[in-house]
């Protein structure tokens, strides 16, 4: 099950690069960039990306968006993000249907409602919703017409509506409340058939929950307790990558369970989408 056995400190935002037939992911808290064979350090911390074109990447840091060379190493940056505001860093995102990218902040010392959830389109980024304390599950119905994210703390994942630009229509509501099982909705990703699989923060599962918010019965268990996000692709776009984190787990722990911090890659019955090209 096993992928990559690098020890991440906190692993996210895995994404399959389309046309490079390519997982890329990060580990935030070590600012690295990661790739079967390959990483790169970036110097502040990342956390998320989408795919530009065949070898540019647009990466989330601690302050800015930026393109990426996977080919060079260069960075270009397209729009600051909170850069005068030394408390936050970057969290979870990923690119909608139509081309804009959504990214999340939040305190670099987990400060309760420091963060905020924004949308970079076509040279325009623009706060969505604040305040948020740990902005994660950010993802899209295939159609483009709803998009979901999580404040992990509230153990709630919340949807709301998109218009024909992907801009929000109305105020969120909540999609699956997690608070009675005291469980921390992560990293989130839909399928072809709009299916919703989020990672658990403390349980080492991905469960799935079907358009209408109902569990799937299927989930996946992973050997590492706390899985950070998902991500479809592989032939066929039927594998699951999955992240995790090592961060903040005590040595016993770690001995016991070693894959703490691995990336996995599992085959599904399922099929994801094609993960969304950003549209700078």
């Amino acid at each position: 099950m096993a992928f990559d056995d690098r020890i991440c400190a906190l692993g996210e935002g895995p994404l399959w690069h389309p046309e490079r037939k390519q997982f890329f992911w990060f580990d935030i808290m070590e600012k690295r960039l990661l790739t079967p064979g390959a990483e790169w350090g970036l110097g502040e911390y990342v956390s998320a990306a989408g795919w530009v074109d065949h070898t540019h990447l647009l990466i989330a840091s601690q302050s800015a968006l930026f393109t990426f060379s996977i080919e060079s190493g260069a960075r270009e940056d397209v729009v600051t993000l909170e850069a005068e505001n030394a408390v936050t860093r970057s969290n979870d995102g990923r690119a909608d249907p139509q081309g804009g990218f959504w990214i999340g902040t939040m305190g670099i010392g987990l400060q309760t409602d420091a963060g905020a959830i924004y949308r970079y389109y076509r040279g325009e980024l623009r706060q969505l919703f604040a305040p948020i304390t740990i902005p994660n599950a950010t993802c899209f119905a295939p159609n483009g017409k709803r998009a979901y994210f999580a404040d992990t703390p509230t153990h709630k994942i919340f949807t709301v509506s998109l218009d024909a630009h992907g801009w929000p229509i109305g105020s969120p509501e909540v999609f699956v409340d997690l608070s009675s099982d005291r469980l921390h909705p992560d990293g989130a990703v839909v399928d072809a058939a709009g299916n919703l699989w989020v990672a658990l923060w403390g349980p080492g599962q991905v469960v799935g929950f079907d358009p209408q918010g109902q569990k799937i019965e299927k989930g996946f268990r992973l050997p590492a307790h706390q899985t950070t996000c998902p991500a479809f692709g592989g032939p066929g776009l039927s594998q699951m990558l999955v992240t995790s984190a090592a961060e903040g787990l005590d040595p016993a722990a770690l001995v016991a369970a070693p894959e703490n911090g691995m990336t996995f890659l599992m085959d599904t019955h399922f099929v994801g989408q094609t993960e969304h090209q950003v549209v700078l």
